[in-house]
Order: C-alpha cells, then structure tokens, then sequence
C-alpha cells in the first residue's frame, strides 16, 4: 500500500486482458462459423469460385416442376458457368412438363453449351428434352427413342355392374367426359382423341428436328414409338456419341473454354415439410399439381 492505495498488481491486469481479448476473439470466430454454416444452409447451390460446369438433374417421371425450370434459367446470367450438363433418367412423362424444359434449354443453349447425358433411361419425354442440348452422350446400353405419344384411359364400367353401382353425368359439351372410366369411348370420341394426339405428335417431331437438326421426314421414320440402345441412337443420328457421364462432363467443360477436371455447380432442392413426409410425387399430388389428363410422352 502506497499513501493509503491498493498498487495494482501488473500481472492481473494482463491476465485480465488477455481473457478479454482471448473471449472476444473466440466469440467472433464462433460466431463467423454459424453465420458461415447458415449461410451455406440458406444457399440452394454449390458454392464455387471461379469457371464451372453447371449439373441440372432430370429424372424420373416428368411432371410440370417450376422449381426446375427456373434452376434451368438461373445459370443464364451466371458468369461462373460457363456451361450445363443435363443428367437424364427419365422414361417421359406429361407433354407439358416435357416441352417446359425443352424450350427452358433452348433459350439457355443460346446463351451458353448445353450438354445432355442420358443414365439408363432418357425416352419419350426424356429424349425429348435432350434434344434441346447442343451435345447428347448416352452409355451404350441407354434406352432412348420412344418417340411417340399415348394417352390411357381406366375402364370401370363392368366392375360397377357387377358390385351394383352407376354414375350419373350431367355435362354441357359433347366432349367433356371423353375418357370416363365409366363408359366405353365412342367411334366419334375415338377420331377426336386421334386428332389430338396427332396435333401433339406433330409438336413432338418438329422439336427434334428443331433441336437435332434434322429433317422432319427422317425424325418421323425413326419414330413410331420405337426404343434404340444407346449405340444404335448413335449410329442413327439421335445422339451424338457414346460416352459416361465423366465423358459428357468434360465435354461440357470443354465446350465451355475451361481446362481440366471442372468445378461443379449443383442446386440442392429445397424440399417442404409435405414433400420430405410423402415424398415429392403425393406431395404434387396433395398440393394438386398432379395432372389429371394422362397424355403423355412415356414408355407405355
């Protein structure tokens, strides 16, 4: 004690300076962590620096998904990507859903390369998407083709006999009930869905010709609903070549001006509480965004 005051042990202080600074500092570096961890939380992508090749995932039964064709344009503007791969296993699916990802690639393949790799299945609706790329490689053993469209219809009509039921319809155009599973479909019935098929059938061939380059004529003696391997695709035009999916990566890289084994950019899907519980097609289901008319390009 000097003049009656406590001297203030040097040591201390710098003791208490240090758990000071040391607290801080491990406070703001766990800090920067869970903001970094809900940062890549909140992104719904790959977070890449610098030149990559962008993998946009279409498979399964098509159905109309938004969420998808807007994955498809985000990379439009996108300076990082300087090309897309679109991985392909889907036997088709609605006619819809199918042309809403073709014309979102066409407008996509005008801005950068756009490359298509078919898994073991890309028919129907599933080519018909591929043929927006630039680019289509499939296995050997792909199935693909299956140019074609089929619309089905249940039939009740003879188990509602037999159980003792019947279905009254009240309708105000001819039309409104063709398909109903509770009566067989009329000749006349028959030549307008006939009609309708055509018309979409038509729509079908003009985009591969569009997409593939080739004469409508040649794309219509290929069709007929036929299924080709991967090699025989090749040998008739409707691929480009034969190859894995590393094979049809670098490829796009290629396309792309980038050098090497590519970055990879992926969207990671955004799943609601319905869609993690019933999985995503009784989710669509649920939400109604199944579709009812069942038209559509699909292996049978």
């Amino acid at each position: 004690m000097v003049d009656g005051q406590a001297v203030e042990n040097p040591k201390r202080s710098r003791n208490i300076i240090f758990f000071v600074l040391f607290g801080t500092a491990a406070m703001v570096t766990v800090g920067a962590v869970v903001v970094y961890m809900l940062f890549l939380m909140w992104l719904d992508r790959d977070f890449v620096v610098g030149d990559a090749v962008a993998v946009v995932d279409i498979h399964g039964e098509l159905f109309y998904d938004r969420g998808k064709i807007e994955e498809i344009n985000s990379y439009r503007d996108d300076s990082n990507v300087k090309a897309v791969l679109v991985h392909i296993n889907s036997p088709g699916g609605g006619v819809a859903a199918s042309q809403a990802l073709y014309h979102a690639l066409m407008k996509l393949r005008e801005e950068k390369p756009v490359v298509a790799s078919m898994a073991s299945v890309a028919a129907s609706g599933g080519y018909y998407v591929a043929c927006a790329a630039d680019s289509i490689v499939a296995e050997e053993g792909t199935l693909t083709g299956s140019i074609g469209v089929i619309a089905t219809f249940l039939r009740t009509e003879e188990l509602f006999q037999k159980i003792g039921l019947d279905v009254t319809v009240v309708k105000s155009g001819r039309y409104k009930d063709v398909g109903s599973p509770h009566r067989e479909i009329t000749d006349e019935e028959r030549a307008y869905l006939g009609d309708l098929l055509d018309n979409v059938y038509d729509q079908f061939l003009r985009a591969i010709s569009e997409g593939r380059g080739m004469p409508v004529d040649r794309v219509r003696d290929l069709a007929q609903g036929r299924l080709y391997t991967g090699e025989q695709a090749r040998q008739s035009g409707l691929i480009d070549r034969v190859g894995s999916y590393e094979d049809a990566l670098l490829l796009a890289a290629e396309m792309g001006g980038i050098d090497g084994e590519p970055q990879v950019v992926k969207r990671r899907p955004r799943r609601s509480l319905a869609e993690r519980i019933l999985g995503q097609k009784w989710a669509d289901f649920a939400a109604g965004r199944e579709e009812r008319i069942s038209i559509k390009y699909i292996i049978p």
